[in-house]
């Protein structure tokens, strides 16, 4: 879609501090009594002032890092001046022309199949504002009541240059930056609120829309291809696209306008007197040099030293969980076969099931790995291991193994079932014989049933065949 231009600007919530941005407030206000977790900072009250939350700022410098930008050696925080009923104090403290980090990029799979990286203008510091709760959609509620707990949070906005053509490039974009993010142990995105998208989207020669306040990875994919669709349908009937700001109704799954596009004139930044520039410079060196090993880093790494193909290195590094995982795994079981089994088939059963890695076992995976490598199960019945150790059936594999008699069938047992079912297919060996390679299924399915499903299919088509061709 090289038609269509998308920029976002990402806010990213810094939640694991204990304090939010510019006072003492806890930031555990998750499901608690909404404006519960305010104080006269958090509220703007006459004669508050702000105190800087100097890890904040040391957590924005380690995301800035991560995401390959220049850290200015000085940084200044400014008012951005604007009315809303979720900004009691009538501005936000925010940053304009000294940001904490300028110019960087990061790597995304463009449309095409190709890596190639998405530039980023900035990432600059910023407080967030209260909590708007709707009584029905926005154009339409009858009332609207405000939450302040979420007043005050440190957020860090990552903007990026208008480099994406897709909302699938958009959700990839996203996908990345929360594993770096989560990589960095600066933010839980499984939080309400934690990530929040402003996507700026124009077709070729038309004025730009932005869409505020978007939650969700799936919401952003949604409400780019809406507005996508919407803008060629006016194009189509040369009605103008306006420059315009627009909300994503999640709901009716369309975007609706709230009003015009302001310009940064319009927020009448000026410095914020209570709060001094910072020379932050002198702190760079010691976050570098205690940064983790990143997600492409990792990656590159789980090839080389594991032998791993690049597409499972990328689905085991895509998350720090997983990939914590599999080297625990891996360093008990043989690790490529471990990495077919973690990467294919318990990332699908975990992403079925709506659950983490968290909740299994490393050393029950290991387990259930070292047992395929020495032919003691089927792949059919590792997978049945896992259904079942999930799905709370089982103990272990050895008790499930045990129970559900799904151990392996020894070599002998396998042959003489292969001859029988040669010998009772006479039919299927003389379409094969006639050349017909699917024959050979018919074959196989029945020396499976005479082994209850404890040999290799893979196996037993090779037996069945050599057998066939000895005739």
């Amino acid at each position: 879609m090289e038609d269509v231009i998308i920029g976002l600007e990402i806010h990213v919530q810094l939640n694991r501090l204990r304090s939010k941005m510019f006072c003492g407030c806890s930031t555990d206000y998750h499901n608690s009594e909404p404006n519960s977790h305010t104080c006269p900072v958090c509220l703007g009250l006459p004669g508050s002032l702000p105190v800087l939350n100097k890890k904040a700022v040391e957590f924005g410098i380690k995301v800035g890092l991560a995401l390959n930008c220049t850290i200015e050696e000085e940084t200044l925080f400014y008012r951005k001046n604007y009315y809303y009923p979720d900004l009691p104090k009538g501005f936000q403290i925010s940053q304009y022309d000294f940001p904490l980090a300028t110019r960087g990029h990061i790597m995304i799979l463009g449309d095409d199949g190709v890596e190639r990286d998405i530039r980023i203008n900035r990432a600059h510091m910023e407080e967030d504002p209260g909590r708007l709760v709707h009584a029905g959609t926005i154009d339409r509620a009858k009332y609207t009541m405000v939450d302040y707990n979420r007043c005050g949070m440190p957020l860090l906005e990552v903007v990026t240059e208008p480099d994406l053509h897709s909302p699938k490039e958009a959700r990839a974009f996203l996908d990345k930056l929360k594993s770096i993010l989560e990589y960095l142990e600066v933010f839980d995105g499984s939080l309400e609120g934690s990530m929040r998208v402003d996507a700026n989207i124009s077709l070729k020669g038309g004025d730009r829309t932005e869409i505020k306040n978007i939650s969700g990875f799936k919401g952003v994919e949604k409400a780019l291809s809406y507005e996508i669709t919407r803008q060629k349908n006016m194009q189509r009937r040369n009605i103008k696209v306006v420059q315009e700001t627009r909300h994503f109704d999640e709901i009716r799954n369309i975007t609706v306008s709230i009003r015009s596009k302001v310009g940064a004139h319009d927020y009448r930044y000026f410095p914020e007197c209570d709060l001094v520039g910072l020379r932050i410079a002198s702190w760079v060196p010691a976050i570098k040099a205690a940064l983790p090993e990143l997600p492409d880093a990792k990656r590159k790494r789980f090839v080389e030293q594991y032998n791993l193909s690049d597409d499972h290195a990328k689905s085991l590094t895509s998350e720090i969980k997983v990939a914590n995982f599999y080297e625990a795994v891996a360093a008990r079981a043989p690790p490529k076969l471990a990495a077919v089994w973690i990467a294919d088939v318990l990332k699908g059963e975990l992403n079925y099931r709506d659950q983490t890695v968290d909740g299994f076992s490393q050393e029950h995976m290991a387990e259930i790995v070292n047992m395929l490598a020495e032919s003691k199960i089927t792949e059919d019945g590792a997978v049945q291991i896992i259904r079942d150790l999930l799905d709370g059936r089982g103990s272990s594999p050895d008790e499930i193994v045990k129970s559900k008699g799904l151990g392996k069938a020894k070599d002998d047992v396998v042959q003489k079932a292969v001859r029988e079912a040669v010998a009772e297919s006479a039919d299927a060996v003389a379409d094969y014989k006639a050349g017909s390679e699917r024959a050979l299924n018919f074959i196989v399915g029945v020396v499976m049933k005479k082994t209850r499903g404890k040999a290799s299919p893979g196996e037993v088509h090779k037996l069945v065949k050599a057998e066939v061709e000895k005739m």
